[in-house]
């Protein structure tokens, strides 16, 4: 596992060893990627179940301003702190071992990337994103990963599905704000 692209191109990550981690592959990752390329410098990134922390990481190396990542798991928590101080991004990464639940409730932080990766067939995907609209930012995008037939909402507060990818087994849905037409921006 490696940061693809970006100021910490190469790097290599540390990878979870007996754990309960579904790292999203070089492939799908690429791809997540190069779908939202030209908007990342700047953002407020919001890794919700971290796991290894590399989407965080990989938008951090590509111009995004901070990130935070949550994860309940002390194991995954310990694994992402190491991922941060692997590839520098210490001044611009809060790494939090909470419940994701808990923190969408109290935080008061507001996120324009949200990368949604829970762990798969739990229902933790529809129970975060009816969560989420209070932390997201006007200009919002929100990226699920999950199995291909997993339940998702049609939309996230403001934000609607504005495209479905599929990698064999897995799904990426990309949410984003409407426009005035009813279209997706």
């Amino acid at each position: 596992m490696r940061i693809v692209s970006g100021s910490a191109r190469g790097r290599k990550l540390f990878t979870p060893v007996g754990m309960d981690i579904r790292p999203t592959t070089d492939k799908v990752k690429e791809a997540l990627f190069s779908i939202i390329q030209f908007e990342l410098t700047g953002r407020r990134v919001l890794d919700l179940f971290a796991g290894t922390g590399q989407l965080g990481l990989e938008a951090l190396s590509r111009g995004a301003a901070k990130a935070t990542f949550t994860d309940a798991s002390r194991q995954a928590i310990e694994l992402v702190k190491k991922n941060v101080r692997a590839v520098g991004f210490e001044d611009r990464s809060v790494v939090l071992h909470t419940d994701a639940f808990q923190f969408l409730t109290r935080t008061d932080e507001t996120f324009d990337l949200v990368f949604l990766d829970p762990p798969y067939e739990r229902g933790l995907c529809e129970k975060a994103a009816a969560l989420l609209p209070r932390v997201l930012d006007d200009r919002a995008i929100v990226v699920a990963e999950t199995r291909p037939d997993e339940n998702l909402p049609a939309a996230i507060g403001p934000l609607a599905i504005y495209r479905d990818y599929r990698y064999s087994a897995i799904r990426l849905t990309v949410y984003r704000k409407a426009g005035p037409e009813g279209e997706t921006n």
